[in-house]
């Protein structure tokens, strides 16, 4: 049997084994968060800052086992969407869906145009909207190519880390007793560090709602997420321990761009620019995965109508929710091109946490038969997301609550007039 036939008119293709589903993850967590979030989390968090890294990585391993066992349960597009619908009602499944779609595609066009200030910072929004275009067009080919590219991409940023690493830990700059922790780290700056650079850790929720797309899904899906999670964390673990190392917490938190400054403490200044090069590919990566996501939860969203039908379209030939990509990719697109939304994302950290506390009680509700994890991690995940997501600054929950708040009245409106 081939195995990258459709199943059916209107499904997608399971490509994707767990060594593709893994680097996908990769993908979306080793991307420009590791290079720019470890600013404001040590802001935040002052010399707590390796606290709030471990107390976000105890959370996103409660949401990524939850995530897994549910994906194996409902391996279809859609992630959270899919789950909160099935188990907890319309609803949640909606809201989750929602805040997922809405929030990520601000993320993306931030990601947009983190490459554009990269690689050609006088054009940014031109080359913002041109990686969005050519990114589309990669997904809009089929999600093996986009498998193809986030290798060669995970390759090239997991090198120029591992440079970073070796520079500042090898070199007579690095300061180890910048890791201790004082008196200015507080528990709710530790909290509000860990809210931020949950953020970076939260692209393993891509391979959940490419479930349509993974071969063996029960199998695949619950080895693939844990396998890039464990990779990740132990990325950035080393990442901060080497930054903190040269630059300590205080200069770490006014830096704008870490990385590049640690390598120039270290005395190696000439690979500044091979950093930046990295930066500019890991948020290429994130772009590329993001866009997939996004557009999966649109596919979903659409065959249930909380989205208009016509994005439900599923391409004969590359088995891709075309008409999503491109729809997500316009928006996109359109964003990145006029607005500079780096500094206004704050909500989709309150609408990925959202989003994964959903997922977490909706993991509560699995049976013993249907592989449920041990209580105590959805309970943790749950819990862990509504603390860190109300620990972000106020704007962000503003924000995000606003963003939430718009989505459900526009799902109780059209329930109003349905019944009419």
């Amino acid at each position: 049997m081939d195995r990258s036939a459709p199943t059916a008119a209107g499904t997608l293709r399971r490509h994707l084994g767990v060594f593709d589903a893994v680097v996908i993850g990769l993908g979306s967590m080793i991307g420009a968060g590791v290079f720019a979030a470890l600013a404001p989390a040590a802001a935040a968090a002052g010399s707590g800052l390796l606290l709030g890294l471990a107390l976000a990585g105890v959370v996103a391993y409660c949401n990524a086992t939850s995530s897994a066992r549910l994906a194996a349960r409902y391996p279809a597009s859609g992630g959270t969407y899919v789950y909160g619908k099935e188990r907890l009602g319309a609803f949640w499944g909606y809201l989750a869906g929602w805040g997922f779609v809405v929030g990520k595609t601000a993320s993306c066009a931030a990601m947009a145009l983190t490459v554009g200030s990269y690689v050609w910072p006088a054009q940014a929004h031109a080359v913002a909207v041109a990686a969005v275009v050519a990114l589309t067009a990669v997904n809009c080919l089929g999600v093996q190519k986009a498998a193809w590219l986030t290798r060669a991409i995970v390759a090239v940023v997991l090198a120029v880390l591992a440079a970073v690493v070796t520079v500042c830990l090898t070199g007579s700059a690095a300061d180890t007793g910048h890791w201790a922790i004082t008196a200015d780290a507080r528990l709710h700056g530790v909290l509000q560090s860990a809210g931020l650079l949950f953020f970076a850790f939260a692209g393993y929720a891509r391979i959940a709602t490419l479930g349509e797309e993974v071969r063996d899904p029960e199998r695949t899906i619950p080895r693939a997420i844990p396998v890039a999670l464990g990779i990740t964390l132990v990325v950035y673990a080393l990442v901060a321990l080497a930054v903190l190392a040269v630059l300590g917490p205080e200069p770490l938190a006014r830096s704008a761009a870490p990385l590049v400054d640690a390598v120039r403490a270290a005395g190696v200044a000439g690979l500044a620019p091979v950093v930046r090069a990295g930066a500019a590919v890991a948020a290429l990566g994130s772009l590329l995965a993001l866009i997939l996501g996004v557009s999966r939860t649109v596919l979903a969203m659409a065959r249930d109508r909380n989205l208009p039908h016509a994005l439900a379209a599923v391409h004969p030939r590359f088995a891709v929710p075309h008409r999503a990509e491109l729809a997500v990719g316009a928006l996109v697109a359109v964003l990145a091109a006029t607005a500079d939304l780096r500094g206004a994302i704050g909500f989709s950290s309150f609408g990925v946490l959202t989003y994964y506390a959903i997922a977490n009680v909706s993991a509560f509700t699995l049976t013993p038969a249907e592989r449920r994890p041990p209580r105590l991690v959805p309970i943790v995940g749950a819990v862990g997301c509504a603390v860190l997501a109300f620990a972000l600054p106020l704007p962000s929950v503003l924000w995000g609550a606003g963003v939430l708040a718009v989505g459900s009245a526009a799902y109780g409106t059209r329930a109003v007039l349905a019944r009419s």
